[in-house]
């Protein structure tokens, strides 16, 4: 009797191991790759936090994304660049699925399902990235603290009315909103004080708030 294949899932690709696929861990603080390493690989998070960032030539970093659960990390090993573009460090303790290049692009030619998924993420990052530009060059630091602190919660208006994300330092949403950290501290008592955000878990975890998704669209 001939046994009939499984159907493809992308979503189980994207979250169990196989040929080519194996789960890494890593602390918080890791590095996960460096920028100039070979781009051989992409990761897939399964838990945790994922700062990305590049730096200069005069050695000035910039962050370029904070990713979480679902997200894609190393992009750039199947967009034909032989090297990493970007930096990635672990700001939680993390378990990520990494792929080979050779699997991920060969699974990409192979199964057009998960080459939906894959390039329907890619262009809303891309109109994301274009979001933020806008938002940097014509919203206050108040308004662009916000509205990073709803993409970080990975909020959309629907759904629960608040949702958790591991505390991000403000040194951190200082790099990402282009403001010192005394202002960041401000603006995040402001939040609190407004019922917009609160810590939970020993002020371990942040929680937002969707009324700060209203405060936003002012």
């Amino acid at each position: 009797m001939i046994k009939q294949r499984r159907a493809f899932n992308p979503k189980t690709f994207l979250t169990t191991i196989g040929v080519g696929r194996d789960l890494v861990s890593f602390r918080k603080g890791q590095v996960i790759f460096a920028q100039g390493d070979a781009a051989e690989s992409l990761f897939v998070i399964q838990r945790g936090s994922v700062k990305v960032s590049v730096k200069s030539r005069a050695g000035k970093e910039a962050i370029l994304d904070i990713l979480s659960d679902a997200d894609f990390v190393g992009k750039d090993s199947v967009a034909g660049q032989p090297f990493r573009t970007a930096s990635a460090r672990a700001i939680t303790d993390c378990s990520l699925l990494r792929i080979t290049k050779k699997v991920m692009l060969l699974a990409l030619a192979r199964q057009v399902k998960l080459a939906n998924v894959f390039w329907a993420y890619v262009l809303a990052t891309n109109i994301r990235y274009q979001q933020d530009l806008v938002d940097q060059h014509c919203n206050l630091s108040e308004k662009r603290l916000a509205r990073i602190l709803l993409l970080l919660a990975h909020y959309d208006g629907h759904g629960p009315s608040e949702t958790t994300l591991p505390k991000i330092s403000h040194e951190t949403l200082a790099e990402m909103v282009g403001t010192t950290r005394s202002r960041i501290c401000f603006f995040m008592n402001k939040f609190k004080q407004a019922g917009f955000i609160y810590y939970g878990h020993k002020g371990k975890l942040l929680r937002v708030h969707r009324t700060l998704l209203t405060f936003c669209s002012q």
